[in-house]
C-alpha cells in the first residue's frame, strides 16, 4: 500500500481553504498510488475539525491535542511522529506560510526528498510534479527519486472537497519533547493593518494600471460600495503606495478564490493571474482586446473603464 498522510490547517480556530483542498489532492495521488488517504489535523479544536474535514475521499483523520495556534516545534515532531505509525509513501504539506515553516525540518527529520510549490503531480512507481517557474511562465515536470517523498502543493490548483464522508476518527496521542520546544506564538497579527483579508472575499473588484492614478480611485470605491464588493489590486498599485499590500493580488501578494472577480485595467500579468485563477467567475474590462487577461476571462469588455465602470455603478446603485 502506498498511503498519503496530509497535513490539515487552521487559524485562530476556523480551518483554511487548503485544508479541503489537499483533500482533492491527497485522494488523486492515493488513487494513483493505490493507497489511503489519511489526513492529520494539529491543535486547535481537533474534534470539530475532524467532523468539517470528514469529506468524501478521506480514509482516516487523526487528531493530534496540543495547544490552540500553529507551533512549528510541535508539528515538526507531531508529523515525524505520525509518519512513523502510519509509514505513507507520501507526506502532503501545504504550501502556505506555515507549511513552508515545517515543511523543511519534517523533510530533513525523516531524511526524504521535498519538492515546493506542486500545481499536479502523477505516480506509476515515479513520483512526477508539475512545478511552475520564471514567475509562471514555464510549466516544469520533475521526477523525484526515492520510495518515500514529503510534498507541498500550492492553494487554489485543486478543488474543495465536498461531500459528507465516512473516514475513521481517532486520536493520536504522542509524546511532545519540551526540550525541544523552542518556540512560543505569543499572538497572531494580520499583515498590512488586516483590514481586510481579501482571500476571504466572495466578490472582488480589482484595479490595474488602467486606472492611470490615484485620483480615480474614489470611481472605482464608488463602484466597489454599490456592488458590495472588496477592493483589491495588481502590485503596480500597491508599488506606487495607492492601496496597502494587503489588497494585493498576485504571486506576490494574495491567492484568492472569489465566485466573482471583476478585473478593472488589468493586463493579466502572470505574476498577477497566479493569485486569481482560481475564481469562479473572472470578467475582464480593459480597452486592449489582446490583453491576456481576456484568455481565462468567462466575460470581457473591450472598453475604456472611464466609460463602463460609471455604466455599471449606475446599473447596481
Amino acid at each position: 500500500m502506498s498511503d498519503v498522510l496530509a497535513i490539515t490547517e487552521h487559524r485562530r480556530g476556523e480551518l483554511r481553504d487548503e485544508s479541503f483542498e489537499i483533500i482533492s489532492a491527497g485522494r488523486e495521488l492515493a488513487d494513483d498510488a493505490g493507497g489511503d488517504l489519511h489526513l492529520a489535523v494539529i491543535s486547535g479544536d481537533v474534534d470539530s475539525f475532524a467532523d468539517n474535514l470528514n469529506r468524501e475521499g478521506v480514509d482516516a483523520i487523526h487528531t493530534v491535542e496540543n495547544g490552540e495556534e500553529f507551533n512549528h516545534d510541535v508539528y515538526v515532531q507531531a508529523v515525524e511522529a505520525l509518519y512513523n505509525d502510519l509509514a505513507p509513501t507520501f507526506v502532503l504539506m501545504p504550501n502556505s506560510v506555515n507549511g513552508l515553516d515545517y515543511a523543511p525540518a519534517v523533510a530533513n527529520r525523516l531524511d526524504l526528498p521535498l519538492v515546493t510549490d506542486v500545481i499536479g503531480f502523477e505516480y506509476d512507481g515515479t513520483l512526477t510534479t508539475t512545478r511552475e517557474m520564471y514567475g509562471s511562465k514555464v510549466e516544469t515536470t520533475v521526477d523525484v527519486e526515492g520510495d518515500q517523498f514529503a510534498v507541498t502543493t500550492r492553494g487554489a490548483e485543486w478543488p474543495e472537497a465536498e461531500g459528507v464522508g465516512d473516514a475513521e476518527v481517532s486520536a493520536f496521542d504522542f509524546e511532545v519533547d519540551e526540550s525541544a520546544v523552542r518556540s512560543t506564538v505569543t499572538g497572531f497579527e494580520e499583515v498590512g493593518s488586516g483590514d481586510v483579508d481579501i482571500s476571504e472575499a466572495e466578490f472582488i473588484v480589482s484595479i490595474g494600471r488602467g486606472i492611470e492614478e490615484e485620483e480615480n480611485l474614489p470611481l472605482i470605491e464608488d463602484l466597489v460600495e454599490a456592488t458590495g464588493a472588496t477592493l483589491a489590486s495588481s502590485r503596480p498599485i500597491v508599488d506606487n503606495g495607492w492601496l496597502p499590500k494587503n489588497r494585493q493580488v498576485g504571486q506576490s501578494g494574495a491567492q484568492v478564490t472569489p465566485q466573482v472577480y471583476l478585473a478593472i485595467g488589468i493586463s493579466g500579468a502572470v505574476q498577477h493571474v497566479a493569485g486569481m485563477k482560481g475564481a469562479e467567475t473572472i470578467i475582464a474590462v480593459n480597452t486592449d482586446p489582446n490583453a491576456p487577461i481576456f484568455d481565462i476571462a468567462d466575460y470581457g469588455v473591450v472598453g475604456d473603464l472611464f466609460d463602463v465602470v460609471p455604466e455599471l455603478i449606475e446599473k447596481f446603485s
